[in-house]
Formats: structure tokens, sequence, C-alpha cells
């Protein structure tokens, strides 16, 4: 039963703040206010508790009076929401108070409270709260009320509150930095006379000095380099050693010699050192996320999105980047592509598949006038849409380098020695001041420990990897290669094993040769040509573009079967284009090649296409055979068998008439056997292979051929750099162990004389930032020069 009764003493049990005036007390837990008391009784009404079991008073007090009445507007619902149809709606929100592990536990168990919402992530680093719920079920207010009355309340407004915090200027950093700059600037100032040796002619005022830089040390330590301890502390507590804790060890100890020192005169201490590192220290974390957070912009949607995408300009098809597509812009949007943006559907039968977004495979019918979310891949005949929103603004952007899709952890070298590195600073940091203790020289003791933790800074570690990476992906980018992020460079690396798809990989669209084997009155070409223009396939386009055509006739019951051909009802008339399988009917064996044209059952004739086959492909397969396993997967008939044959080696397996499921379970059977493949295809037909695969690579030859599962993209044109990118990608790799081993070089000098107490811990925070300089110039350097050396610039 709840009781009241006054105590001042007591902790609250949900935020763990003081309790004054009125304690709030049920089932032997005291609570300092309703609202705390309230957030309690619906976790446990709702057998939610384990909330407190993560961490000790990890609520926040909730003190809100805000009223929510606006979010019952239609209008201001459809401004806040990034998706919804009949059934689902999803919502992200900035949410300040997420804080620690229960946070996250909480806010992902919400479908306990109200079954409505059936999926919550969190994204910790930034705040946010990505939730789907059922809106015939709850409506939006209501969600946010249940945010609100558990303690996490969302920051709200109607200038998309996400991507307003996502971009924001760090505040809190630029005071923690300025913090810093200022008490080391002062700091140096007061250890001047201490560095040109005159602090003794002044004693008075060498202890005054002293003083003063030990004053200007607390702030440094406990505002400016506090997130060092929380960091640290919290790694420890899930029983996990990350790079914050042997820097939190470094700040602690460089403080408490200085306290030492300055306390009891014996010395000036580290002030001027345990300042200028949290100062850099800061300094980097701030280069590093306005580095990530341009990395992350700029490359979600241009990584993961076509090259091109079809506009219409005055009735007439053109090709335009996706990152210049404005609002207003009229898109034609094939059978089998994706919606870039979300946009508005203009003409046509909209029949989407949003499992990309929603995780639902059933498709949605959309009606004129209808906003279709970008994600949408249209399963009928072409549609004409109107962007509404930049692609980059779209909820499918922000799915890309989201971790809850990826399904595979995956380590990277960072991670993976990372640990053992810090394990190692702290056993030899503390075999060093046990060992002097033991021989009772206690000021060697903690001479030779202060300068080991300092020596064994592991900046290095933080800096190296993603500072050679991203270099790699900038290099890549400008020969049009756009690769996901910089862990796909490491898997890239990794590769051993090349499975090629062939129309639209090895083969161009540009200049294909083209003989019609019947005839086609100017009806029946426009008839051929409506039918045509539906479909994304390589080949239909070269078909069209060989084709004279102006309108097109409206079109009904359009299929596409992947890698086989189309078929549609066009002004009455049942057309159908591709290979024997789609026919109405077989056709003679000396018909068997090309794209066969069938129209209301007659049988017209068939596009024998020649293949343009990519410039210097022989030579780039006898540069890919001596550092991989070849083999090619294609969907087409074995008329281009001989010519393939010629480019290969005989040792190369080479396989026709494969359909998707058949390229997926022979990528399975090649991980099966310990091979690490890369998968080349066009993205039509190719995506579960490509999604399977250890390094997918869509090729593209601007159209629109997005393709979700993929690692990366490529232009058609850059094809011939692929070993040079996968040589780059294992150089990089080996500039990072470089760099590693450099490290450990100005380790071992250092800590040789660190454990023997005779390096002055001064000299050993100047080796600190002088490795640090030295490997961020290294890696910069080298990247360059092995980018030129693969003649990537």
């Amino acid at each position: 039963m709840e009781q009241q009764k006054i105590l001042s003493a007591n902790l609250c049990y949900h935020c763990g703040e003081d309790i004054s005036g009125v304690d709030l007390v049920i089932a032997d837990k005291h609570f300092c206010c309703a609202g705390c008391k309230g957030v309690y009784q619906i976790l446990s009404a709702n057998n939610m508790c384990a909330y407190y079991a993560y961490n000790d008073s990890p609520g926040k007090r909730l003190e809100t009076n805000a009223h929510f009445e606006y979010l019952d507007e239609p209008s201001i619902v459809k401004q806040l929401v990034n998706y919804q149809d009949k059934e689902n709606c999803i919502v992200t929100f900035y949410i300040p108070a997420i804080h620690c592990s229960s946070c996250i536990w909480l806010l992902e168990h919400l479908y306990k409270i109200n079954p409505a919402i059936y999926s919550s992530r969190i994204d910790f680093l930034k705040r946010e709260v990505n939730l789907s719920f059922k809106h015939n079920e709850i409506a939006l207010r209501k969600v946010v009320e249940i945010l609100v009355q558990i303690g996490y309340e969302p920051a709200i407004n109607l200038q998309d509150v996400v991507k307003e915090n996502s971009n924001r200027v760090d505040k809190a950093l630029i005071l923690k930095i300025g913090v810093a700059g200022f008490c080391m600037g002062n700091v140096m100032l007061f250890s001047f006379p201490e560095y040109f040796g005159i602090s003794n002619l002044e004693p008075q005022f060498k202890a005054l000095f002293g003083w003063l830089n030990l004053a200007f040390s607390i702030p440094v330590v406990l505002f400016s380099g506090k997130d060092y301890f929380l960091s640290a502390l919290a790694s420890l507590k899930h029983k996990h050693i990350n790079l914050d804790t042997p820097l939190a060890l470094i700040i602690a100890v460089l403080f408490l010699r200085t306290a030492f020192a300055v306390v009891f005169n014996n010395g000036v201490g580290f002030a001027d050192t345990l300042t200028g590192l949290v100062f850099l220290l800061l300094m980097g974390k701030w280069v590093k996320q306005r580095t990530y957070h341009h990395i992350s912009f700029d490359r979600d949607y241009r990584s993961y999105f076509p090259i091109a995408i079809t506009t219409l300009q005055n009735g007439m098809e053109k090709p335009k980047a996706i990152n210049e597509l404005a609002i207003g812009d009229r898109l034609w949007i094939r059978n089998g592509e994706l919606v870039p943006a979300d946009s508005i559907l203009m003409r046509g039968d909209a029949w989407l598949d949003m499992s990309f977004v929603t995780g639902e495979t059933e498709p949605q019918q959309k009606v004129l006038g209808e906003v279709i979310y970008a994600g949408g891949k249209q399963m009928g005949e072409g549609i004409e849409i109107e962007v509404v929103k930049n692609a980059s603004q779209s909820y499918l952007t922000s799915l890309w380098n989201k971790e809850n899709y990826t399904h595979n952890f995956k380590q990277n070298f960072n991670d993976s020695v990372a640990k053992y590195f810090t394990i190692a600073v702290f056993i030899i940091a503390f075999n060093a001041m046990g060992y002097w203790f033991y021989n009772n020289d206690s000021i060697k003791a903690w001479a030779a420990f202060t300068a080991v933790i300092i020596v064994a800074c592991p900046c290095v570690l933080a800096l190296s990897t993603p500072f050679t990476l991203s270099a790699i992906l900038s290099v890549l980018d400008k020969k049009g290669f756009y690769v996901k992020n910089t862990d796909a460079v490491e898997e890239l690396a990794h590769c051993n094993s090349i499975v090629f798809d062939k129309t639209g990989t090895l083969t161009t669209t540009e200049n294909a040769k083209i003989i019609f084997t019947g005839t086609l009155t100017d009806e029946e070409k426009k008839l051929l040509v409506s039918l045509l223009n539906h479909s994304s396939h390589p080949l239909s386009r070269q078909i069209l573009n060989n084709l004279s055509y102006g309108k097109f006739y409206p079109i009904s019951k359009f299929k596409e079967t992947p890698g086989k051909g189309i078929r549609g009802l066009v002004n009455n008339q049942m057309v159908y284009a591709g290979n024997q399988s789609v026919l109405p009917f077989d056709i003679k064996p000396d018909q068997q090649n090309g794209v066969h044209v069938v129209i209301d059952s007659t049988y017209k004739g068939s596009f024998v296409v020649t293949q343009q086959w990519r410039s210097n492909l022989t030579e780039l397969m006898a540069k890919l055979t001596k550092q991989f396993t070849l083999k090619v997967l294609s969907g087409d008939t074995n008329k281009d068998e001989i010519a393939l044959q010629s480019f290969f080696s005989s040792s190369t397996a080479i396989k026709f008439e494969q359909s998707p499921q058949q390229k997926l379970a022979a990528i399975i059977q090649q991980q099966e056997s310990g091979e690490k493949v890369m998968m080349l295809g066009d993205g039509l037909n190719d995506a579960g292979a490509l999604k399977q695969s250890d390094f997918g690579i869509a090729i593209t030859d601007n159209i629109n051929n997005f393709t979700p599962g993929c690692d990366a993209i490529l232009k058609g044109s850059s094809l011939e750099f692929l070993p040079s990118f996968h040589q780059l990608s294992k150089d990089g790799l080996k500039i990072i162990k470089i760099s590693f081993a450099i490290a450990i070089a100005y380790n071992c000098v250092g800590l040789y004389y660190a454990i023997q107490g005779t390096l002055y811990p001064l000299v050993a925070a100047v080796l600190m930032p002088l490795s640090t300089i030295t490997i961020i110039s290294f890696t910069t350097i080298a990247t360059r020069l092995f980018a030129r050396k693969n003649n990537l610039i």
C-alpha cells in the first residue's frame, strides 16, 4: 500500500535524486514525486521491473506540463511521421533522456506496455528511437503520451527534429573544449618558469603557480574529461574494456600525481600534460564527429541509390543524378525499380513492395494523388511520380547505416586488437609499479606507473583505422566506386573469389548492335515500345533505344519475370517480349536465341542483340585470375559461351540459364567451402546473391538499378579498376597494421625507460602526441602513395 511520510534522507528508487518533503513509498520503495511513482507503477503493472536491474536509479524525474492535443491534427502528424500506410506507421523521435542501458531496454520493450507498438529500435549515440506501430490501434498522440508517462518525453517540433538534432552543433562538447583550452593556456603560462629552469629563483611564486595549475586542472578533469570516466565505468560494469578506459586512467593518474606534488611540495606536477591531453582528445572527438557526420550524411543516399534516375522533362526522358533531384521533379519508375524520394503518384497503377521499409511483403496499391514513400519497389507497370521531399530527407536514407540491419557482426582489426592492447598496458604499468614498491622505491614506482600509462596511450588505435579507411573511401568515390562504409572496405580486402553475372555486368548497354529477324508495322512498334518502356532490364533498354517512338499506349496486366521477360495488355492486345519461358507457345529450335516478340498469339520475330562486351575484359580477367577464383553465373542462354571462354581461363566455371535462386544457392555453397565471395551483378535479378555474398557490387550504366542488399555500387566504366580497388583495400589494412607496428615501436622504446622509472613523465607526454602525429601523417601519406601506385589518383 502507498504511504506518505516526511523524510529527506532517502534517494528516489526511480531517478536516484534526493527526496525532500513528501516521500512516497510503494512496496518498500521510495519515490521523490508522483511522476516517478507513476512510472514505477506502469512498469510494475506490465511486468517490466527488469528496467531497474540494469542500472541503479536509471530513470529521470518526470517534470513536464506538455500538452499534445496538436498531435490529433492530421496535417501535423503527416509532417512528423516517416512512413504511413493503411495499417503501419513509422516515426523517429529525438529523446534527450536516453542515457544508459536501462533506457535502451525499456524503450525496446514498449510492446509490453501496448502491443500496437510492435517495433522500437534505439540509436544510443544520437538518442533516437525509431517506433513502428499500428496507427489504427494506437494514435501518434497516445504513443507520445506513453513515452512521457515512462519518463522519456520526445523533443518534437515541425522541422524534422531528428535531422535537426543529428546535424546540430554539439554545444556541450564545444563548451568542454573551451574550458579545457582556457585552462591549458593558463597552465602553460604559469609553467613557463619551470620550462626555462628559472622557477627556483622565486620559490614563493613556484608554489603559487603550482596551486594555480592544480586549480585549473580541476575543471578540466571534473567537467571536460568527465565523459571518459563515465564511459570507462560503463564498460567495466559490462565486463568490457574500451579505448576510453586507459584514457580515463591516464587523466586520473596525471591529476593525482599533480595534486600529490603540489600539496606536499614535491614538484610541479603534470598539469600542463593533463590539460593539453584532455584538450587534444576533445578536439579529436570534435573532428571525428564532424568527419563522420559529413560521411554519413553524404554517403547514406549517394552510395545506395542509383547513380542516376529517369526524370520526365517536357515529355522526354532524361537521366538525372540522384543528389540533384529537387522537389517538383517528375520521375518515371519502371517495374522492379525503387522510389528514391517521397513522392506523389501522378500516373499509372502503383503496386509497391514496401518490405524493405516495413518488413511486410504484401504489395500495397496506391491511388492517384497518394503519397508514395521512398523505398517502395514498383511491382507492376511504370508509374509517373512527383517528388515532394528531397532524397536525402526520406526515411529510406536513414536505414543504410543502421546497425540493426547488420545481420552478422564482423569485428574489424581495430576492435580485435584494442582489448589486448589495453590489457597489456595495464599489466605492464601495474607490474612496473609493483616492482619498484617491492624494492622500496615509491618515487620510481609512481614515476614508472605514470610514464607507462602515458607512453602507451591508445590514441593511435582510435585514429589509424578511421583515418586510413576514410581516405580510401574518398579515393574510391572519385573513381566511381561507392562503398557502403569503412567496415565494408575490410570485407573487400578479405575476398578471394569473384562471381560475375553477364548481362549488364560483363556487357554494356551502350552502343549495342541489334537486328530484328522479322517485321513490325508502325502500330506494332508502338505496342512493343509501350511495353518495353515499363521494364528496367538492360536488354529492354537497348531495344527501346533502337526503336523510334513517341507517345506510349497505356498498359495493364503487366508482369516481368526476372531474367525471363515481360508481358502486358497494350491497347487491348497482349504483347510478350522475352525468352521461350514467357511466350504463350513453343517456337522452332532455330529461333531460340534473342528477345522474342509475340503480339496477340502471333509470333513476330526476335531481336538478336550483339553483345557489346566491356572494354579490356581479357586483360581484366587475366589480372583477376592471379588473385581470385572466378565464376560466371548468367541467367541468359549459352549463345555467348564461346565469347566468354575467350575472356576467362579454362578453369573458370561458366553456367547459363541460372535463376536467382540458383545464383543464391551457388554463393552459399562457395561460402560453406570457406571462400570469401565477391558478387558482381546488375542489381535486377541478382539481389539475393548480392546480399548473401561477403561483398556485393551492383554495376550501373546510368540506369536505375538500385539494390538494397549490396555493399557497393560501381560505375560500369570503372570495372577495369576492380583489381586496383581490391589491392587498395588490402593496402589499407597493411597501412593500419604498419601504423600499429609504429605505435608498438614507440611504446617499446618508451616503455624500456618508463618501467625503469628513468623516463620523466613530461618526456612521456611529449612522446604520446608525437606518436599520434606520426601515425596520422603516415596514414595520410601512405594512402595517397598506395592509391598512386594502383593508378587511382
